[in-house]
């Protein structure tokens, strides 16, 4: 137990003049909402607006003045950069940062903020994968000291120290703790130091549906590379979990729960709208997964890790988009219209419900001069009129095709 506890207990008591001690929030809303106390670890209220500095620092902080002059090199899609960044400047330390290009705009300005003088930042690979293997070639050339997110036992001691916090603050009366899983550091930090306290606290990671690495790695047994990721939950979007923390999960965790991105994106939307907290969709991960996971923590004092609150305020409209998509209140058509009058206004006084409203609707190429496809979004009010809707139109013989996630127009809507 010592061997787990004192590392982190060490790098809690060097963190403690660089890092804020966030707040424990309760939820009113959440708790009445899944009848157990739901409590909200807010990781968003860092400088840095995420877990990560805790990490960066911990292990930039133990190089030696040798180490210092020959730079550091980090990969990331965002949280990791900022804190790798906010190090450098704190300890005088020149830095080169990947960072994917789909990385959004407000975290790499963030980035540049933090680091100043002393960081570069290098935009390559769609992913965080291919910005990492840039990285590592640009480390080995250079000779400088590689600063992984998560593959490394002195950024995951970092990050075990919010697990000291909320043990201490809740006095030990905890029953269950949900934590994002992007490459596994955090929950790998965290999880060996709850359960040494008490081995009956449960252990419960989430991930997104698109990118779920871990969990995959954890059903086949073996650590994994997923052949393609949803680049969307961009700070847990990782195609392969470490060697490392594979293993430290596989002891320590009780179970992963998949949450789709759409639920992620409504979560999102919801804390905006009730409590006022600016979440990025990996930051939302444990609260997302509350809904999946409601009959499980029931009656039971629950910890949520909301990790991180960079999020760009021109991604919110596919936020929208993609709630509305999962909550079954928006879908797209193409329509045939056939070229003869009266066929448009029997469409929308005939077709549509009360409560239907179109929110797109765009003629394509005509095939011939009698018929005229139109691609059409419609916002119902209730999931439960998407039948009705359809019912009228196959009544008045349209011919239609409802685009579905398999469809080759759906990447281009949503």
């Amino acid at each position: 137990m010592k061997k787990i506890l004192q590392p982190i207990e060490e790098a809690s008591e060097k963190l403690s003049t660089i890092i804020n001690k966030t707040p424990l929030q309760y939820s009113k809303r959440l708790s009445d909402k899944y009848k157990a106390n739901i409590y909200i670890k807010r990781e968003d209220l860092q400088e840095t607006r995420s877990f990560k500095i805790r990490g960066a620092y911990n292990k930039m902080s133990t190089l030696t003045d040798v180490e210092k002059k020959r730079g550091i090199v980090c990969a990331s899609a965002g949280n990791h950069a900022q804190g790798v960044a906010l190090s450098c400047s704190l300890l005088k330390i020149k830095g080169t940062i990947f960072m994917p290009i789909i990385t959004p705009n407000q975290k790499i300005e963030k980035v540049r903020q933090f680091g100043g003088e002393y960081i570069k930042i290098r935009l390559i690979g769609k992913t965080y994968d291919e910005a990492y293997a840039a990285s590592n070639t640009y480390c080995v050339k250079n000779k400088a000291i590689y600063v992984h997110p998560f593959n490394d036992p002195l950024v995951i001691t970092g990050q075990g120290t919010i697990a000291q916090e909320i043990y201490e603050e809740t006095n030990g009366k905890i029953d269950t703790v949900l934590i994002p899983i992007g490459g596994g550091g955090l929950i790998s930090g965290m999880s060996p130091y709850l359960k040494a306290k008490n081995p009956t606290i449960e252990i419960l990671g989430c991930e997104p549906l698109g990118a779920a690495a871990m969990s995959e790695s954890l059903k086949l047994g073996k650590v994994v590379k997923l052949s393609k990721i949803d680049p969307f939950v961009d700070g847990a979007a990782v195609m392969q979990a470490s060697s490392l923390t594979y293993k430290i999960c596989k002891d320590y965790v009780d179970n992963i729960t998949i949450v789709p991105e759409g639920k992620i994106c409504t979560t999102m939307i919801d804390l905006y709208q009730n409590e006022g907290i600016i979440a990025e969709p990996a930051g939302a991960l444990s609260l997302a997964a509350l809904d999946l996971l409601a009959e499980r923590i029931k009656g039971k004092n629950v910890i949520c890790v909301l990790s991180g609150g960079n999020n760009d305020i021109s991604r919110y409209p596919e936020i929208v988009e993609r709630s509305l998509v999962y909550l079954e209140l928006k879908h797209y058509f193409t329509v045939e219209f056939v070229q003869k009058p009266g066929q448009l206004r029997d469409f929308l006084n005939k077709a549509l419900g009360p409560n239907d409203d179109i929110v797109l609707f765009e003629y394509m190429k005509k095939m011939n001069k009698e018929k005229g496809p139109a691609l059409v979004g419609i916002e119902l009010k209730d999931k439960k009129d998407l039948a009705p809707l359809m019912r009228r139109m196959d009544e008045l013989e349209f011919n239609y095709q409802k685009i579905e996630n398999e469809h080759m127009l759906y990447s281009l809507l949503i």
